[in-house]
């Protein structure tokens, strides 16, 4: 194992989730009384699962662009959802 990518993914990862609607949906249905091991197996099963849908639909991809495109059009695709969301904050703090 790699343990450089290994905590190179972890550490983007686990700051990139930090705080977001996750957590706080996680939140909710343990305070609702949801049983927290019950929570906490679902929800790491659930990002297990999307996790391994994005590797498989990555592998997928590099068969068919090179590497350097694929990251660039992933860095593309994040900074236009940014833009998206930005935009739309500033527009929630006019009205």
């Amino acid at each position: 194992m790699d343990w450089k990518v290994f905590a190179t993914v972890f550490g983007a990862v686990f700051l990139a989730e930090l705080g977001d609607k996750t957590q706080l949906a996680i939140v909710s249905f343990v305070g609702s009384g949801m049983g927290r091991f019950t929570v906490l197996a679902a929800a790491a099963l659930a990002l297990v699962a999307s996790t391994a849908l994005a590797v498989a639909v990555g592998v997928a991809l590099l068969r068919v662009i090179p590497g350097d495109w694929l990251r660039l059009a992933a860095a593309i695709l994040f900074i236009a959802v940014g833009i998206a969301v930005g935009v739309e904050a500033v527009g929630e703090i006019r009205a």
